[in-house]
């Protein structure tokens, strides 16, 4: 049996030895630990592996050496890259540099305070490595006809979840037998077909949460508090709510995460200093929220909200309701819509708003295009380069800075196969059943030119989800809740109680809004959860009022 290679490169003979004999001793049972002194002896046999098919999972070079992570990326794209660097808190520590431009994955400061603290770090960046190969158990088998449409939500819904799923063709031979086995025909496609067997039919998100087993029927009907929406904020004020001792129920029309969920790599939440994905983020702190006490509800859509003397009412789509003492607005927003009829009628098929994480598999090789010049965009990007052919940026304005964070943008500009095209809009496309090609129109030069395009990405801004508020709660001209100040400022608006609202709270006493679908929040995951936990601290304060 071939084990994964971990590559050591360190031009320290003595130091060689060392890491060579610890890294051995330590993870030799599941990887095949090589060292070099030099970064040419490292490429040469960074080669060797390439030739003979042999797996390259990490590569742990000195600083001497950093021009190797870069040329192995080449041959082994998956390959997880560590720079060993001196402990120097500069900025211009070559670690920097090499985080921020994309060129290393993680790094690890010499000298450590004990091997543990080596060992714990290289087992966290493997287990990294072995969670992105294909699954060895697949929890979920999904069957489906090529380019169904429907399998966006399906692979959304089980990337979020971290879950190890495959697709398999409904015209393929294991299709068939996948679903012979499972007694499904070929009208009652997509499938999803659990471990023990069970097959979802044609899921909608109610069907995909319970095959997750997750709760998607509320039988909490009064609490003291109701958050709406399970973002970064919402989840946020859950955890703080129900570990203070408030009574607290979560409810999210979707699946936990919010567009944070979508967002391959985080790299500015404070704590994660090589980054984290946003799913991830968002699962871990959902977890939390649960192992504190909240009553989580997915799949719940709220469509109303009222006052019923000192309770606040959501009415949901399915007719039930929640009677809190309080509430969360927490709905975030949505990807603004492109609006060429082309395109929208190939959503699913080759056109995504949003997530990217779902797809990736599918654009090995691909050109892709992706609309946006935000974070999430330009990450994105970053992201899908190492997987497709080409990645083009698609920016209306005259520069990526302009929106998008500096360490994002050197990404961007340090990855060769992505290519940022300004001043440009995507204005027609189509294919036959499957996005084939898009219309680029260079605004300045007015000119128009179609290209080839197997995946296109759209994150051009967000639209709040505040439709069930109107009539209820004051919002802007965009639909944004209008809090703090602001509710007395609204001509529109009736604050009832003779003290001022609270800086999170709404034009209905009791109601607080946090994240993104509140105007002038500032659009970025640690603002969101100091504004959840900020919402919680309010709510004492109100009730206690």
């Amino acid at each position: 049996m071939t084990w994964p290679v971990v590559l050591v490169v360190d031009h320290d003979p003595s130091s060689l030895r060392v890491l060579l004999a610890d890294l051995t001793r330590r993870f030799g049972r599941a990887f095949t630990v090589r060292g070099a002194e030099s970064g040419e002896a490292a490429l040469s046999t960074v080669r060797e592996l390439s030739q003979a098919g042999e797996p390259l999972a990490l590569l742990l070079v000195d600083d001497d050496s950093a021009g190797v992570l870069t040329k192995a990326r080449e041959l082994f794209p998956s390959a997880k890259r560590v720079l060993l660097v001196d402990r120097d808190y500069s900025s211009t520590s070559p670690a920097v540099q090499a985080i921020a431009l994309g060129r290393a994955d993680y790094h690890i400061v010499r000298p450590w305070a004990d091997d543990e603290m080596l060992y714990r770090a290289m087992s966290e960046f493997l287990s990294a490595w072995t969670r992105e190969q294909e699954p060895a158990f697949e929890l979920f088998r999904v069957v489906a006809a090529e380019d169904d449409s429907r399998m966006q939500q399906v692979r959304d819904v089980l990337v979020r979840f971290n879950l190890p799923f495959a697709v398999y063709p409904a015209e393929g031979e294991a299709g068939q037998r996948l679903m012979r086995e499972a007694g499904v025909d070929a009208s009652q496609l997509p499938a999803v077909i659990r471990y023990d067997n069970r097959a979802f039919v044609q899921p909608g998100l109610p069907d995909l949460a319970r095959a997750l087993g997750v709760n998607v029927t509320n039988d909490v009907d009064v609490c003291d508090v109701a958050v709406v929406g399970a973002g970064p904020a919402g989840l946020t004020a859950a955890v703080y709510a129900a570990s203070e001792g408030l009574d607290t129920v979560l409810l999210e029309q979707a699946i936990s995460g919010g567009q944070a969920g979508t967002s391959p790599m985080i790299r500015n939440y404070p704590g994660f200093p090589h980054g984290i994905a946003g799913g991830a983020l968002m699962e871990q702190t959902c977890e939390q929220a649960w192992l504190m006490g909240a009553h989580i509800v997915f799949a719940q859509r709220a469509v109303a909200l009222e006052v019923r003397g000192e309770r606040r009412v959501v009415h949901m789509l399915d007719g039930s309701r929640v009677s809190a003492r309080a509430v969360l607005i927490a709905t975030g927003v949505d990807w603004r819509r492109l609006g060429v009829p082309a395109l929208e009628a190939l959503v699913g098929s080759g056109v995504f708003y949003g997530s990217v994480m779902g797809e990736t598999r599918s654009m090995r090789g691909q050109d892709v295009f992706i609309v946006g010049a935000g974070n999430s965009a330009a990450q994105a990007a970053v992201h899908l380069a190492r997987y497709a052919r080409t990645v083009t940026l698609v920016v209306r304005g005259d520069s990526l800075a302009d929106s998008a964070s500096a360490y994002v943008v050197d990404a961007v500009g340090a990855t060769p196969n992505i290519l940022v095209r300004h001043r440009t809009e995507v204005v027609d496309g189509g294919g036959d059943g499957h996005l084939e090609h898009l219309t680029l129109a260079d605004r300045e030069a007015g000119t128009a030119e179609r290209v080839p395009a197997a995946g296109l990405f759209i994150m051009i801004g967000g639209e709040p989800h505040t439709q069930w508020l109107r009539g209820s709660v004051a919002c802007d001209g965009q639909g944004y809740v209008q809090t703090g100040r602001e509710v007395l400022q609204e001509a529109s608006a009736e604050w009832p109680l003779h003290r001022e609202p609270m800086p999170l709270e709404t034009s209905m006493p009791g109601v607080f809004a946090a994240g993104d679908t509140r105007r002038g929040s500032i659009k970025r995951v640690a603002s969101a959860v100091g504004e959840g936990s900020t919402a919680v601290r309010l709510m004492h304060e109100y009730l206690g009022g």
